[in-house]
């Protein structure tokens, strides 16, 4: 046998390949003997149907087999429709599983309902089984005292199924705790009190139902650590002194400038004064002369008042060397 006849076999060989490709493609013949073996009646019509509607038939056969096994008593079209609507379809029947062996009641709706909400439907089962431990981050809280006091606790909580659908999460818990160790510190006497009885604060926190609207259920809370921090009181009455000097330090500085700024203003005013008198002074001999020529005053007049004027001023002159006298003999002993 030459080449050229080995051609059109191997053509045939190729085309029988892809045609049974294409078939086994559409029609899953192995999953199909799998779901009759586990005992789920399914046609292999159905299961072409899912390739024309673009759902992979393991996705929604294998659970199936599962759920069959269990005794769930699903159906195909329930979780065709749930693969359809963007679910976990193994995971909700997962969970289903778990919820049936832990006697928690669970329907396949609700389940749905809370893998469609974004949730971990099979974790918030294993969390009603086995319930979680939350570690809330450090708390700093001031007493009446003003003394700092940092908590640390751990929050039981159980997964509530009911309420996992439009309830809150696990930072609610959080936040919530840690207001009520804000509330609980901050209305103690004094730090002491809180260090002294430290299960105060769990006492005060669960009677506030804190887990209301949320999708857990609070078991209990554990104070892990309790600590002392700063004088938050003295730190702020140290503050308060600093702004109030820098206050008394402004307004005094405001009183020295303005009293500068008066006494600035009163040697303006002397100099003006001053040179008020000058100017009046200047006026004198002027008044004098006029004084002369209108014949108010004689000559004799004018200079009596000036034999006057030298008078007093000898006197003046005389006194002060007197006073020098006086004074010199008392500054040398």
């Amino acid at each position: 046998m030459d080449g050229t006849s080995l051609i059109p076999i191997l053509l045939i060989a190729v085309v029988v390949i892809i045609v049974l490709s294409v078939f086994f493609s559409f029609f899953p013949l192995t999953l199909w003997i799998s779901a009759l073996a586990a005992g789920v009646r399914i046609s292999i019509i159905t299961l072409v149907a899912m390739r024309l509607r673009r759902v992979t038939p393991s996705r929604i056969v294998n659970p199936l087999i599962k759920a069959t096994k269990a005794g769930l008593g699903l159906n195909i079209n329930q979780l065709e429709s749930h693969y359809l609507a963007g679910g976990n379809v193994d995971r909700v029947v997962n969970a289903l599983i778990a919820a049936q062996r832990a006697n928690i009641p669970l329907e396949f709706t609700r389940a749905a309902a809370i893998d469609l909400a974004g949730r971990d439907v099979l974790q918030a089962v294993q969390m009603s089984v086995n319930p979680r431990v939350i570690e809330t981050p450090v708390v700093a809280a001031v007493a009446k005292n003003g003394i700092e006091v940092k908590v640390k606790a751990r929050v039981t909580v159980r997964a509530n199924i009911d309420r996992l659908v439009g309830g809150a999460g696990e930072e609610t818990i959080i936040a919530r705790v840690g207001e009520g160790i804000v509330t609980t510190v901050g209305s103690s006497d004094a730090h002491k009190d809180v260090l002294e009885n430290p299960d105060s604060i769990s006492r005060t926190v669960l009677s506030k139902g804190l887990d209301a609207g949320t999708a857990f259920e609070i078991l209990s809370i554990d104070i892990a650590d309790v600590d002392v921090g700063k004088n938050i009181g003295a730190y702020l009455q140290t503050e308060q002194a600093e702004a109030d000097k820098r206050i008394a330090q402004a307004k005094a500085e405001e009183r020295r400038a303005m009293a500068v700024a008066q006494e600035q203003e009163m040697k303006a005013r002397v100099v003006e004064m001053r040179a008020r008198v000058v100017e009046s002074e200047s006026e004198v001999p002027l008044a004098m002369a006029e004084a002369l020529r209108s014949g108010k005053i004689g000559v004799m007049d004018y200079m009596n008042l000036k034999n006057i004027e030298a008078d007093t001023q000898m006197r003046g002159s005389l006194g002060k060397m007197g006073e020098g006298d006086q004074n010199g003999p008392q500054n040398n002993k």
